[in-house]
């Protein structure tokens, strides 16, 4: 089955995976803190348990979901993956995830890079540099189906004179080399 990806950026021209491995991530899934459950809490429905830290083995998942429809998994090395624990027909899926303070980088983009056993189109929602959103409404499941997506710093941009500097000083050198054509030909 085929995924159309969707990505969302802030300002990225070239985006690097953040490393996500000493991550503390806070999620909610259809609005509410207590339909997530964390890896840190043994996923049982307890206060608090929508908040875990990265399994820094990258043996299993971060998360599943209350109902448990899906679970999500969050590698060190900057990748997303939710995964479909059956056939789950299109409904209203919503996803957010919250980072805090725990990451290295401001998340500048989420790209989804590949998906197995799903089909339509998922939306990421940048909301701040350390927390974004999936809608996950117009997906369509078989079993064990899931999509990936990559989690991406956005490249530092110039500052607005870095540009000016560099054409006035690359019209500097072509001035000069004028002149000293000139020069040499005798004008």
């Amino acid at each position: 089955m085929a995924l159309c990806a969707a990505t969302i950026a802030s300002n990225a021209t070239h985006a690097v995976p953040i490393a996500l491995r000493d991550a503390v991530i806070t999620a909610t899934y259809n609005g509410s803190a207590a339909s997530m459950l964390g890896l840190d809490h043994d996923f049982a429905a307890v206060a608090g348990s929508n908040t875990t830290r990265l399994d820094a083995t990258d043996s299993g998942v971060e998360f599943l979901t209350g109902d448990y429809l899906f679970g999500i998994d969050f590698s060190p090395a900057g990748a997303l993956t939710v995964i479909a624990n059956g056939a789950i027909p299109t409904g209203a899926y919503s996803m957010r995830f919250d980072f805090g303070t725990s990451l290295a980088s401001a998340i500048g983009a989420v790209t989804f890079t590949d998906a197995r056993g799903a089909s339509g189109i998922p939306v990421a929602t940048l909301i701040d540099s350390h927390t974004f959103a999936l809608d996950l409404s117009a997906v369509e499941w078989s079993e064990f189906g899931s999509i990936t997506a990559e989690i991406s710093a956005a490249a530092p941009v110039p500052e607005p004179a870095t540009p000016a500097l560099l054409l006035a000083g690359l019209a500097g050198l072509l001035a000069t080399r004028a002149r000293s054509l000139r020069h040499a030909e005798g004008g």
